[in-house]
């Protein structure tokens, strides 16, 4: 429980704008969009590839 104080206590706005110029440095404007998209599909598809896990758990508790 104080660890995680600790860990919250260290990020702050300034980290924060620090970490997003860096990662403006490495990838680009035009680049940050695109990584984004991907990592949103990404994300649908898990979430769908997990709802067609349970269905059929469902249909087999009927």
């Amino acid at each position: 429980m104080i660890l995680s104080t600790i860990f919250l206590g260290v990020i702050g706005p300034l980290q924060i704008t620090l970490i997003v110029v860096v990662v403006l440095l490495i990838f680009g404007g035009k680049k940050i969009p695109e990584l984004m998209r991907g990592l949103g599909s990404g994300i649908k598809e898990f979430k769908d590839a997990s709802k067609e896990e349970d269905e059929p758990k469902k249909d087999k508790a009927e």
